[in-house]
């Protein structure tokens, strides 16, 4: 297994769309942040949308990750047919051998079968752009259902992008959700958060931590990711709590980066 960054390790930076501030990051500086890391692996998120771009900015891209042999991840979100042909030709294009996609957007949350369906009809697609599929484990359905949708499919080709602290909307622990998904796990969100009760102690609040400074016990996860021989990449995410204004935000993001990078790095289980 391969670590690497994404445009969710700079989610203030990146920001697509943010109507508070123009981004500070594109996909040539986030190559950039793979070069400074040392590592060969970047995936870039819908929050940085791919299927936008023009031609020529796709092709400059391309020209970029190749001259500094960086392998591509490509993410995306709502599961339609017609989006999931828009990757499927995107990942032909930059030789992409992971589709992390989350299966709900904006107005569209499609059922257990509908998603079956969708998969199903397009299997042989997915074989041919020599693609595997990752579905993220993202708010509305639960690690059963998830291992429900890969079952169903039955095909190696599809599997799970386990994302360490998405499934706490769901109400489920971390030990029980690695457990269920693990066996199905292609891709991994690593994302250390920490949950603090409230001052006036009606409540908790979770949020974002340097890797190894949260929650999460790193080493005993990636053990038990790698026992079953399917996970390709360990992808670094962040949930950084903003500052009081924004030039604070970003350095602290990109500070935080720099030390759970440092970190991850120090781990003897890269390849």
């Amino acid at each position: 297994m391969q670590l690497g960054i994404g445009s969710y390790t700079y989610g203030w930076n990146v920001a697509h769309n943010n109507k508070l501030f123009r981004h500070t990051m594109d996909e040539y500086s986030l190559i950039e942040k793979t070069k400074q890391f040392g590592i060969k692996v970047l995936q870039v998120g819908d929050n940085l949308p791919m299927h936008e771009w023009d031609e020529e900015r796709l092709n400059m891209f391309n020209r970029k990750l190749k001259e500094n042999r960086i392998e591509l991840e490509i993410g995306a979100k709502g599961l339609m047919e017609e989006q999931l042909h828009r990757y499927l030709e995107l990942c032909l294009k930059f030789d992409t051998k992971v589709l992390r996609f989350i299966v709900d957007d904006k107005n569209y949350q499609p059922s257990l079968n509908e998603i079956n369906k969708i998969i199903q009809s397009n299997i042989k697609l997915i074989k041919r752009n020599n693609v595997v599929l990752a579905l993220e484990n993202h708010d509305r359905f639960t690690a059963a259902d998830y291992a429900y949708m890969i079952k169903q499919v039955g095909s190696k080709l599809v599997g799970i992008c386990l994302d360490t602290a998405n499934s706490i909307a769901t109400g489920e622990g971390l030990a029980s959700i690695i457990d269920i998904l693990s066996p199905y796990t292609v891709n991994l969100h690593l994302k250390d958060f920490g949950i603090l009760r409230l001052p006036h102690k009606q409540g908790f609040i979770v949020d974002g931590r340097i890797a190894g400074q949260g929650l999460l016990n790193i080493p005993s996860l990636i053990k038990k990711i790698l026992q079953n021989n399917q996970c390709h990449t360990c992808i670094l995410e962040q949930w950084v709590p903003p500052e009081k204004n924004i030039k604070a935000t970003l350095e602290k993001e990109n500070q935080w980066a720099e030390k759970s990078m440092a970190y991850l790095k120090g781990l003897p289980l890269w390849l």
